[in-house]
């Protein structure tokens, strides 16, 4: 039996019949003609996601991703460092000794799984500092995800992948050129490190990596080019001297696009939040037309909670402008590194 037979049978009733409606409705936005934007929040690079997400890539079943900056590197950490990283069982058991002892044999613990520090994240820091000096010697800048597309691309690491480079989220993303946007990476291993060379003087400055704000134009930039076909700065022009009126602009139906991108949300934080709010603020603060959000699924073990992002219900976001009225929106309750693949593995006819 099938992944999606298996679910179909399985899966009738409650959260579970969820899981059914929110593949249904992920395929027939993609059958329609739709986008789909990705996001990853908690550790799913680290829960080897790249097994399923990486086809997903390949098939265009995703156009675009947003994660957070662990995400982005531990998918390349895992690439290099797999045959070394330590799965600790009784991980809810552990002593604060036993946890100092991961520190001091430099494991640094992700739920069950331990990623060792000189394997990963010393692996790869001198070739990163390389590619920052060689933009810096071009007088160049680029966002976080272009500096790994570049790692990656090289082939500089390729002879010490220690997995099916297939299995690579970010590999298929970089050899796709996948737009990735990923707000907050000075929240990250590879941030820190970042940082921490230029204080010492092996990087020139600081400005050399494109942050949040910039991610957000170019995210923006990327929602209307891609819902009608044109560029943000042509779209603008078109509507007067950009002064702001005080109206919102229309917020457009969705067959008044060329297409539509929906949104299917890993978790919740900064990776869901950031890139949803692109469609508010091209239409109510930019004061342009574009389409809302026109599909919503969010996986996430997040109690409902009026107050918390996370935990809010998808309908919350319809007076925020990002959802409309006739959105498919689908909440599942459960745990992503369990939820995620499976639907996954069906979209894909596994």
């Amino acid at each position: 039996m099938s992944i999606r037979d298996f679910i179909r049978h399985h899966y009738r009733h409650f959260n579970a019949a969820t899981v059914i409606d929110a593949i249904d409705g992920y395929e027939a936005h993609l059958t329609d003609g739709g986008r789909m934007m990705v996001t990853l929040a908690g550790a799913m690079s680290t829960a080897e996601l790249g097994l399923s997400l990486a086809e997903m890539i390949r098939q265009d079943k995703v156009h675009a991703i947003t994660c957070t900056g662990a995400n982005l590197e531990e998918d390349v950490f895992n690439l290099v460092a797999h045959d070394h990283y330590e799965r600790i069982p009784n991980w809810r058991n552990l002593t604060l000794e036993q946890e100092k002892d991961l520190e001091g044999r430099g494991m640094n613990r992700v739920t069950d799984t331990c990623i060792p520090e000189e394997r990963a994240f010393r692996a790869i820091e001198r070739q990163m500092v390389e590619l920052w000096n060689a933009a810096a010697a071009m007088g160049e800048r680029f966002f976080p995800h272009e500096y790994f597309y570049q790692l990656l691309l090289s082939g500089e690491i390729k002879s010490r992948f220690q997995i099916d480079p297939k299995d690579s989220w970010l590999l298929a993303a970089a050899e796709k050129d996948l737009p990735v946007f990923v707000p907050g990476w000075e929240d990250s291993t590879m941030g820190n490190v970042f940082v921490a060379n230029v204080i010492r003087g092996d990087v020139p400055n600081i400005g050399l990596v494109r942050g949040g704000l910039e991610y957000m134009h170019a995210l923006a930039d990327w929602y209307v080019r891609t819902t009608l076909g044109r560029p943000i700065v042509d779209l603008q022009a078109g509507h007067g001297d950009g002064k702001r009126t005080g109206t919102h602009g229309r917020a457009i139906a969705a067959d008044e696009a060329e297409t539509t991108v929906g949104f299917f949300q890993i978790g919740g934080g900064i990776a869901g939040d950031f890139p949803i709010c692109v469609v508010p603020m091209i239409h109510q603060d930019l004061e342009l037309p574009c389409p809302y959000w026109a599909y919503f699924c969010q996986i996430s073990d997040s109690t409902t909670s009026y107050g918390s992002y996370s935990g809010a219900v998808p309908a919350e976001k319809i007076s925020w402008g990002k959802l409309d009225l006739t959105t498919p929106m689908y909440v599942i309750e459960s745990d992503a590194t369990i939820v995620a693949p499976l639907m996954f593995g069906a979209l894909l006819g596994w």
